[in-house]
């Protein structure tokens, strides 16, 4: 029997802060399980992104930037928006769900650097929050 907290990561392209925040829910939290999507989907993940997970051993590849199509009919504990873009426009899912922000600056376009911060901050301040939300 699977007893996973269903998670939904949401931003707006789906190519660099929600695909960190799952991969980094599905790699440290036990009990825990994670998707991403955006409200825009940019169709591709970032390669910052992917060089960077790669680097932490927890880049898989069936993470790929996803519309909300994909993810609308799932049923999640807990949906994450972490851009305010995507909180403004966060659908209205068929199961009521629990929502939160926990928003994050878009490394997109910028340095590797800032891609090592918005992961550390990530992990620093949303496994947290995630964790509290579904007690």
């Amino acid at each position: 029997m699977n007893t996973d907290k269903k998670i939904l990561i949401l931003c707006t392209g789906n190519s660099c802060r929600s695909i960190i925040a799952e991969a980094l829910i599905n790699a440290n939290l036990d009990g825990y399980s994670a998707d991403s999507s955006g409200v825009k989907a940019s169709g591709k993940v970032n390669s910052n992104a992917i060089k960077l997970l790669k680097e932490k051993n927890i880049w898989l590849d069936s993470y790929y930037s996803k519309t909300l199509d994909v993810v609308i009919n799932n049923a999640y504990d807990l949906v994450v928006t972490v851009c305010s873009n995507a909180k403004e426009t966060c659908p209205i899912f068929p199961k009521a769900v629990k929502t939160i922000h926990v928003g994050f600056e878009d490394p997109d376009g910028s340095s590797f650097d800032s891609f090592v911060k918005t992961y550390n901050d990530i992990e620093e301040v949303l496994l947290p929050k995630v964790i509290e939300a579904l007690k």
